[in-house]
């Protein structure tokens, strides 16, 4: 797959290896030149890991430690990865919620906070842009801007009107948005664990997901379903490995690591996305973000 390019928007340090990497390991171990951007530097992120809390550097200088540790997750993924350089906007809590702070990456105007991802594809010349949805995975006020300024640079990378002195333009031929959460894999990896006589950490997941069907018989509709799996389970691996590396933010005993990787492999060896916009023609459903791109566009 030598020539492919894949390009990932992400809103902080960790947000790649907990969505999308082992379909970034499997891509980049093929021969794809695979590609992050990190929206912010998470700085504004609390440690969530216990062993990590009362280390002298996160204290001192957590802004820096994610940067090593974002390093990190790349090597174990074996991507590259840039940054665009904008403020964490945190997460605001309360009722009511706190204004943002100034100067955050979720108060920019768009076109200032896409113009950086724009001159990263016309310089990286993407083939595929992966990204969040609408809501950006969840309504995090840095990943629903992490979607606006994916979508915008994958529309607006191709006008030569727009942006100038951002490169010469370049039309990506593909946009997804990742499914990482989505409920039906979910609900299978419960099953599986529940089949199994162990105790599943998503069952009030699963049970709020029930209870907004009246029936009890299905989750409620995902905004956009899942138009391609990426078979990737021999990198699952790769994942963990990268999510470990994010030491201030993910700690070995936590949600992700609830099921083995084997299981995973025999249940639910793919990632999810949903197809939302081409430029080459294509088929539904697919196994691979390539099909129907021709890997010598210029």
């Amino acid at each position: 797959m030598t020539g492919f390019r894949l390009l990932a928007v992400h809103a902080h340090p960790d947000d790649e290896s907990s969505k999308g990497a082992a379909t970034m390991a499997s891509y980049a171990a093929a021969g794809v030149s695979v590609m992050v951007a990190t929206c912010t530097g998470g700085e504004r992120g609390d440690i969530l890991n216990e062993e990590v809390a009362h280390e002298p550097y996160a204290l001192r200088d957590l802004a820096g430690l994610r940067r090593l540790e974002m390093a990190n997750a790349a090597d174990a993924l074996g991507i590259d990865q840039r940054w665009l350089g904008f403020v964490d906007s945190g997460l605001p809590e309360g009722d009511p919620l706190p204004a943002l702070p100034f100067g955050c990456f979720a108060l920019q105007p768009l076109e200032r906070a896409a113009a950086p991802l724009v001159r990263l594809v016309r310089d990286f010349k993407p083939h595929v842009i992966l990204s969040y949805d609408e809501n950006g995975g969840y309504p995090h006020p840095d990943h629903i801007m992490a979607h606006k300024v994916a979508v915008e640079a994958y529309e607006a990378a191709a006008d030569p009107a727009l942006y100038p002195g951002t490169g010469e333009p370049w039309a990506p031929s593909k946009l997804y948005y990742d499914r990482a959460f989505n409920p039906e894999r979910f609900r299978a990896l419960h099953f599986a664990l529940e089949e199994a006589g162990l105790q599943s950490p998503y069952a009030e997941r699963i049970a709020a997901w029930l209870e907004a069907d009246a029936e009890g018989h299905q989750p409620a509709a995902p905004t956009h379903k899942t138009t391609t799996q990426i078979d990737c389970g021999d990198f699952f691996e790769h994942r963990d490995r990268a999510l470990l590396a994010h030491r201030t933010q993910i700690a070995p005993g936590s949600f992700f690591f609830a099921v083995s990787a084997d299981m995973q492999r025999r249940v639910w060896p793919w990632e999810d996305y949903s197809l939302i916009h081409s430029r080459v023609d294509h088929e539904l459903p697919e196994s691979d973000f390539f099909a129907g791109v021709d890997a010598g566009i210029e």
